[in-house]
């Protein structure tokens, strides 16, 4: 039998799938609001961060992630159908007014949930509405049925993912509901199957709508889970560089310190240089007038002047070497520069003789291949 090539154990093809998954992903434009749906993660340096637009473009997520979630929404529709099927069962998945998810919004409109549906008819409380959410997970049906056996129904959802509960109790909160029924089953809706039903917990959701609030509004990073980059939940997290090292996230108007997310309006933002609102699309770009927060930068130094007239903060280092952010110039730089470089490149003589006779600056990766 003749022996096919070492390289053909690979599939190019399917390689070829993962990548086309992942570039449709990275070309996702970030979230507009923070979620209910991940305001019960713990670290709330994450949460800050994400809202902030700090992280990689698409959230991201390798292809298999991305296929994971797909199965999750396929999973959920499949539910659905399924639900429907029990006589007596009335499943609402879409608003009948609007034709739309069913969604939540507080905190000026920077705060939103949107629910899988609203359920009533089920056999163990016919008479009584519930918010339903459906999740996918290979293990999850068997650990929620533990969990279940061991902490009672109710407590069930909670022991099992701090963050699915949060967004239960909020969806209850929001909703004006006092039962949640969750389904699990494994991608693809393969037995087995379970559920769990949660009460509603007005003074938990108070406190994480308080949470919300805190991370919406910051003009600074929050506190990060551990100072300690491999700690388990820092370790495969995307904005671990930039909590840990010297990395800065890309340009948008959510890092400069222009910019504020207002407490009134639908989701407003607006910019102190220019007085103005700034359209959504907008955010997204910045402007050449970005200075980024100041705290984004404290790895590399502190912020000893500035200058609203002239455009530029100046740091200092803690070895006594001082630089700005602010228009180019010696030891002047763009913000586009300083996400390029590192501290160490900045401080490079030699590069910056060339920067300045050449009318050059520093680039990321990506400009050079573009």
């Amino acid at each position: 039998m003749v022996m096919l090539p070492a390289q053909a154990a690979n599939d190019p093809t399917l390689d070829a799938i993962s990548a086309a998954v992942q570039n449709v992903n990275n070309m996702q434009k970030p979230r507009a609001y923070l979620g209910m749906s991940a305001i019960g993660m713990d670290c709330e340096a994450f949460l800050w961060r994400n809202f902030r637009w700090c992280g990689p473009s698409g959230g991201g997520f390798d292809a298999k992630s991305l296929m994971n979630f797909e199965d999750g929404h396929r999973t959920e529709d499949l539910m659905a159908a399924r639900l429907r099927m029990v006589p007596g069962v009335e499943l609402y998945t879409v608003d009948p007014s609007t034709g739309e998810q069913f969604g939540f919004k507080d905190l000026g409109g920077h705060f939103r949930g949107h629910i899988d549906g609203a359920i009533r008819g089920i056999l163990q409380a016919p008479k009584a509405w519930h918010m339903w959410e459906n999740k996918a997970s290979e293990k999850g049906p068997a650990e929620l049925a533990k969990l279940k056996e061991k902490h009672g129904e109710k407590n069930a959802l909670k022991q099992w993912n701090g963050t699915y509960h949060a967004q239960a109790i909020l969806y209850m909160h929001y909703g004006a509901m006092e039962r949640h029924y969750l389904t699990c089953t494994s991608p693809g809706g393969r037995m087995p199957i379970t559920s769990v039903r949660t009460n509603a917990d007005d003074a938990e959701a108070e406190r994480l709508k308080a949470k919300a609030e805190r991370v919406i509004f910051s003009p600074e990073p929050l506190a990060k889970i551990s100072d300690d980059p491999a700690f388990w939940k820092c370790k495969g997290c995307a904005m671990n560089a930039q909590c840990h090292t010297t990395a800065l996230p890309a340009m948008s108007c959510r890092t400069c310190l222009h910019a504020t997310p207002e407490k009134d309006g639908d989701g407003r933002w607006s910019c102190a240089k220019y007085g103005a609102d700034i359209p959504l699309d907008a955010q997204r770009k910045g402007c050449d007038g970005h200075l980024y927060i100041p705290a984004l930068l404290k790895r590399w130094g502190e912020a000893t002047d500035a200058s609203a007239d002239e455009g530029w903060v100046e740091y200092t280092a803690a070895d006594g070497f001082v630089f700005r952010n602010g228009p180019r110039g010696v030891l002047s730089f763009e913000s586009k520069e300083l996400a390029a470089a590192s501290p160490a490149e900045i401080r490079d003589e030699e590069l910056n003789k060339v920067r300045l006779a050449f009318a050059g600056r520093f680039v990321q990766h990506q400009e050079l291949a573009a």
